[in-house]
């Protein structure tokens, strides 16, 4: 698939595909490195099997330090052959990118006016004792309420977010989130989300997004 035949993210509760060879493998990586994280997290093994795993990650690390190194969304969008800036969001944000192995990742669609999401946090999201962090759950409200600003059609940056935490979020679960406008004026945006496990309300949130007066150059731009 090339990039000019990218589906928009937000058609379909399915996941889009990659754009290209390079990000299906780096999505390959992500997932190597997200279940190395949960491994390591949740295991106990003997120091010297932990000190011959650094060196080789080590040894891995600084293969790919030597190389071209490209330092955010911007860079790659302005190197050209990675994709457009949206294409990346998808692939490298840090709560929803498919290549980021810190993302859960949040995959968030819209279905008429309402947004939907899902995501999963595993043990290394623990906060409470077998439920996820309150700082990771703020996070993917703002992730997920920031992208489904679209149903407002004036993005802006998070200003106000506000989260009421109902039930312990279990983890290693999939959660449903949903989401839905509730005022778009001037230069502002107000939304409302919930999320669930199961048939359980475990947190809600309502979020205050602010497009700057001089617009954000990154999303004005085709």
């Amino acid at each position: 698939m090339m990039a000019d035949d990218f589906d928009d993210p937000f058609d379909s509760q399915d996941i889009t595909p990659a754009i290209s060879a390079e990000w299906e493998a780096r999505r390959r990586v992500a997932a190597a490195i997200k279940s190395l994280t949960e491994a390591l997290v949740t295991s106990a093994p003997a120091p010297a099997l932990l000190d011959e795993l650094t060196t080789r990650l080590d040894a891995m690390t600084a293969t790919l330090a030597a190389g071209r190194r490209l330092y955010g969304r911007l860079a790659f969008a302005a190197e050209g052959s990675h994709g457009n800036f949206a294409q990346l969001g998808h692939e490298l944000n840090a709560l929803s990118g498919l290549s980021n192995p810190v993302a859960p990742p949040v995959h968030t669609w819209i279905d008429g006016d309402m947004a939907h999401g899902r995501v999963t946090v595993g043990w290394s999201g623990e906060g409470p004792p077998g439920t996820v962090h309150g700082g990771m759950v703020a996070a993917i409200f703002d992730q997920f309420l920031g992208t489904a600003q679209v149903l407002g059609r004036q993005p802006g940056m998070t200003g106000v977010l506000t989260t009421h935490f109902h039930r312990p979020t279990p983890l290693n679960t999939e959660l449903r989130l949903q989401g839905r406008l509730l005022q778009a004026e001037g230069r502002k945006t107000r939304m409302v989300g919930e999320m669930y496990a199961g048939e359980v309300r475990t947190a809600s949130c309502e979020g205050l997004f602010i497009r700057p007066r001089a617009g954000i150059a990154f999303l004005d731009t085709p």
